[in-house]
């Protein structure tokens, strides 16, 4: 969480308004909503009023409860896991699907591995959406951000030339593999119909 999200939180919690909160602290009422809205950020000497009115510690009004976003990425780390799972099993069942599809319905069949296949990306999309929000690119951050490790030591190893050619060739292979499986059940369906 941000500064601006727990200022909010405190102050909605001890039942200040904008303007109550301001004359608490000695600072005006567009102060307080300057830095609830992040246009701009409070020095030392108010953080410290801040903390104090709010009896919480600083790193809790600047960083946010610890274990609640502990918590946050545990529950996202597992919504990853199970939506990596959905991607794989639909991948899986749209290949497997082209053959049996094509010898029952023709070219009509190859709607059922489309559909499978839109599951699947709809569940990489949404892999990906967690990944952007949490910064993570690399294989080494993403087991880090599983695992609830700390991201900035798997962060500092990034190598951006590296981590394009190594999806470059994931993208490549996958597609190669797609290929020769779509391929494979081609050619089944003709030497059986």
């Amino acid at each position: 969480m941000n500064f601006n999200k727990q200022l909010k939180i405190y102050r909605e919690r001890d039942g200040y308004s904008q303007e109550e909160l301001a004359e608490k602290i000695y600072v005006t009422r567009q102060t307080i909503s300057k830095w609830e809205n992040d246009h701009t950020y409070p020095d030392i000497h108010n953080l410290i009023a801040l903390s104090t009115l709010f009896d919480v510690t600083l790193d809790e009004l600047v960083k946010g409860d610890v274990e609640i976003m502990k918590n946050t990425q545990d529950i996202e780390a597992e919504r990853m896991n199970r939506l990596s799972w959905v991607m794989l099993l639909f991948i899986v069942l749209a290949v497997l699907s082209i053959g049996p599809a094509l010898l029952l319905w023709d070219w009509y069949g190859l709607s059922i591995p489309l559909v499978l296949w839109a599951i699947s990306m709809v569940a990489a999309l949404k892999i990906e959406k967690i990944k952007k929000e949490k910064d993570v690119q690399t294989y080494s951050e993403i087991v880090a951000f599983m695992d609830g490790n700390d991201l900035e030591t798997a962060r500092a190893k990034r190598d951006k030339k590296r981590d394009r050619w190594n999806k470059a060739k994931i993208v490549v292979g996958f597609s190669l593999v797609a290929g020769i499986l779509a391929t494979i059940s081609s050619f089944l369906w003709v030497w059986l119909s």
